[in-house]
């Protein structure tokens, strides 16, 4: 298994091209989303920047995870699409804020993930979640800040995330989403998890 983060110069564009072709398989193809970025088998948008920070894993050659992480002191996802989630309050805008949008973990024995978040119960998508607020953590980020489907909120509580709903619930098409806001510092089941994630993932 292979982690990576960084921006799209430091990944190279051989990464970015996979990034991309995998965002457009998951969320595009997988899960029907119709995105204004996903063409040609590609799926970047609007918020995929200069300094926008990636982190993706790789498990025998294949991709199998990434999220996307933007801080808040430019246009983000929340704060330009979904600002009812913050039930009138103003989106923030902080260096120390950073979105965490576009993450999906598909495990190589999962055939698609099942929402926005993957299968988060899976030792693969508590780790790349760990990872995602590592590394925006190392950029100054002291919260993550993320719209999930409602019933995210109770799963990053049970892997031992410190999560909380900001706003409040908004319909919005088949899914209720909410804006969770995470502790990027807090991830004992996360870092506890990597020993049983290795087993399962590296080949023996």
């Amino acid at each position: 298994m292979d982690i990576v983060s960084g921006t799209a110069r430091e990944l190279g564009p051989e990464l970015m091209q996979r990034i991309g072709r995998y965002r457009h398989k998951v969320f595009v193809e997988q899960l029907g989303w119709h995105l204004p970025g996903g063409t040609d088998g590609m799926e970047l948008d609007q918020f995929d920047q200069p300094d926008t920070l990636y982190v993706a894993v790789q498990v025998r050659g294949e991709m199998a995870g990434i999220a996307r992480l933007l801080p808040t002191t430019r246009p983000y996802l929340l704060s330009e699409v979904f600002p009812q989630l913050l039930d009138g309050e103003a989106p923030p805008a902080s260096a120390h804020v950073w979105e965490l949008s576009r993450f999906a973990a598909t495990p190589p024995d999962v055939a698609q993930a099942g929402n926005a978040f993957g299968h988060l119960s899976s030792p693969l998508a508590v780790r790349l979640l760990a990872e995602s607020l590592a590394a925006a953590a190392g950029r100054g980020a002291a919260h993550v800040i993320t719209v999930s489907p409602l019933g995210v909120e109770r799963l990053l509580r049970k892997a031992g995330f410190s999560a909380r709903r900001v706003g409040v619930p908004v319909v919005s098409g088949s899914d209720c989403l909410i804006a969770c806001q995470i502790d990027a510092h807090a991830l004992p089941a996360a870092w506890t998890a990597h020993e049983a994630l290795s087993e399962h993932l590296e080949p023996a």
